[in-house]
C-alpha cells in the first residue's frame, strides 16, 4: 500500500468534484521531504500572550484572562488593529533564518500567509490597509522568505486560513446561514487566486474552515484550478482543511490531499493508507510565539524526536511548528531544538528522508518517548530497514522481534564505526539479537537516542 507518488506533469483536467481531485497522485517532493518547519507569525505575535487567538479571545469568547491582560497592559481603548504598527519585524533576517532551517535538516516551510485575525503577509489587494506593505513592518514578508527558501534549495508552503474571525462580509454571510457567499467571492477566494499566481507555492496548509462546508468555501472548485491551470500545478500539494462537510479519516472517503487531520495529530494504524502529516509545536500550548510559557510548556529533544520517529514510521510527515517575535527573531530555546534536531538528522537522515513505512512500523506493542523501537525502511528492492531504538538497550543487547534474518544479514549503527555482531534468538523464533560492544562516549554517534540500527539484508 505505497502512496501514490510521482511529479505530476499530466495532461489529465480534475472535475471540481471531491471524486476527481482524489484520483490525483501526490507530488513526490512531499512525502521524501518528511520533515518541515511551521510558523505562525502575524499580528498576535505582538501581545505574544498565550496564543494566536488573542484577538478571538479578547473581543469574542472575551477570555477573562486575556481582557484583563490586555486592559492593564494596553488600556481599555487599545483596539487589536492597534498592534499593527508594533508589528516590526525590524530584526528580521530572512537568510539567517533560512541558514537556521538549513542546519536544522528542515526540507520545507510553511509560513502563515494569513491567520484568523486577516492580516496578510503580502500586499494582497483583497486586504486593504490590513496587510504587511500598508503596515506593520512595510515589508512583502512571504515573498522575501520565499525568495531566501527556494534560494536554498527548500520547499516552500503557505498556511492560508479560510474564514476571518472579524471580518463583516463573513459575518454576514454566517448570519445568512452560508446562503450568502459575498465573503468567499471578493475576499477569500480572490485571495487565494493572488497567493498562488505570485508565489506559486509548493504546498498550501488550509485552515479555518469548520464553520461551513466545502461548497461554501468553493473548495473543489479552488482544487481544480490549483491541478488543472495554476502556475504552481506540477508541484503544489495540499492539506484537508477544506470543510466540515469532510468524512472522518478511517471512513474511507475522507478527502482532500494530504490528511493533516487534528492538531498535533498522533501515529496509529488508520494513517497508514493515505499519506498524512503531525503537526505539532516545540512550545506545547501554543502557535504564535508567547512571552508567558513556561520551560515545562517546552518540548523536551527526546519528545522532539519521537514525534519525528513515530510519524515517519507510519508514513507521516513531521511539520514542526515555532512562533517567530514581532521583531522578527526565532526564540535561542526554539534554536536550539532545531539544532539539536538537525544534529540528529546529520547522522540518522537516510532512515528518515526518502524513506518508506515498513512492513511492521513497531517491534514490541510496548513503545512511545524513550522507549520502544520504531522501523522506516529504504524505498530500494532489497534496501536497508532501520530499527530506531529510542532507548539504549538494556546490557548492551538489543532484541528485535521482527525482522526476518537471511545469509547475508549485517547490522551497523548509523554513525558509530564499532562493529556490531548478531545471532538468532536462543528461542529459535525469527528476530535477531543484536550484541553491541562497551562504548566510549566519544563512540558513540550521540548521547541521546534515538539510536538507529541498520539491518541489511532482512525481510
Amino acid at each position: 500500500n505505497d502512496f501514490p507518488q510521482m511529479s505530476v506533469a499530466t495532461s489529465k483536467r480534475y472535475e471540481p468534484t471531491w471524486d476527481s481531485l482524489m484520483t490525483r497522485p501526490l507530488p513526490s517532493w512531499y512525502d521524501d521531504a518528511k520533515v518541515g518547519l511551521f510558523m505562525h507569525w502575524g499580528i498576535f505575535s505582538v501581545p505574544s500572550y498565550k496564543s494566536e487567538w488573542y484577538w478571538w479571545k479578547l473581543d469574542g469568547a472575551k477570555n477573562q484572562d486575556v481582557v484583563a491582560f490586555h486592559n492593564r497592559t494596553y488600556g481599555p481603548n487599545f483596539k487589536y488593529a492597534d498592534f499593527m504598527p508594533m508589528f516590526t519585524a525590524e530584526l528580521w533576517d530572512p537568510e539567517a533564518w533560512v541558514s537556521l532551517f538549513k542546519a536544522a535538516g528542515l526540507k520545507y516551510i510553511v509560513l502563515t500567509s494569513k491567520h484568523h485575525e486577516g492580516f496578510t503577509n503580502w500586499c494582497s489587494k483583497n486586504s486593504f490597509n490590513w496587510n504587511s506593505c500598508d503596515g506593520g513592518p512595510h515589508r512583502d514578508l512571504v515573498g522575501d522568505l520565499t525568495k531566501a527558501v527556494r534560494g536554498a534549495g527548500l520547499h516552500m508552503g503557505l498556511y492560508h486560513s479560510i474564514f476571518e474571525w472579524f471580518h463583516p462580509l463573513y459575518l454576514k454571510d454566517k448570519a445568512n446561514g452560508f446562503r450568502t457567499r459575498r465573503y468567499v467571492d471578493e475576499v477569500y477566494y480572490p485571495e487565494a487566486l493572488e497567493l498562488n499566481t505570485i508565489y506559486k507555492p509548493d504546498l498550501i496548509w488550509s485552515d479555518g474552515d469548520w464553520e461551513a462546508n466545502s461548497s461554501y468555501w468553493r473548495s473543489p472548485e479552488l482544487l481544480a484550478w490549483l491541478y488543472n491551470d495554476a502556475p504552481n500545478k506540477d508541484q503544489v500539494v495540499v492539506n484537508d482543511r477544506w470543510g466540515n462537510d469532510n468524512p472522518a479519516i478511517g471512513s474511507g472517503k475522507h478527502h482532500g490531499g494530504y490528511f493533516s487531520g487534528s492538531d498535533r495529530q498522533q501515529a496509529n494504524p488508520k494513517l497508514l493508507s493515505h499519506k498524512w502529516e503531525n503537526a505539532f509545536t516545540l512550545d506545547g500550548g501554543t502557535w504564535g510565539y508567547s512571552r508567558v510559557s513556561p520551560l515545562s510548556s517546552y518540548l523536551n529533544v527526546s519528545t522532539m524526536l519521537y514525534e519525528v520517529v513515530s510519524t515517519v514510521a507510519y508514513g507521516g510527515n513531521a511539520l514542526i511548528n515555532v512562533g517567530p517575535t514581532s521583531d522578527g527573531r526565532i526564540a535561542t530555546i526554539f534554536q536550539e531544538r532545531l539544532l539539536q534536531l538537525g544534529s540528529w538528522l546529520s547522522v540518522n537522515g537516510d532512515a528518515v528522508y526518502g524513506t518508506t513505512k515498513w512492513r511492521e512500523q513497531n517491534d514490541t506493542s510496548s513503545h512511545g518517548i524513550e522507549h520502544g523501537v520504531y522501523y522506516t525502511a529504504s524505498k530500494a528492492a532489497d534496501g536497508p530497514v532501520y530499527a530506531h531504538a529510542l532507548s539504549w538497550p538494556e546490557g548492551n543487547v538489543l532484541h528485535l522481534t521482527q525482522p526476518i534474518t537471511t545469509s547475508h544479514t549485517t547490522v551497523r549503527m548509523l554513525g558509530c564505526s564499532a562493529s556490531l555482531s548478531w545471532h538468532k534468538p536462543l528461542s529459535g523464533d525469527e528476530g535477531l539479537v543484536v550484541e553491541i560492544p562497551s562504548l566510549t562516549p566519544v563512540q558513540l554517534p550521540s548521547s541521546n537516542g534515538p539510536w538507529v540500527f541498520e539491518l541489511i539484508g532482512v525481510k
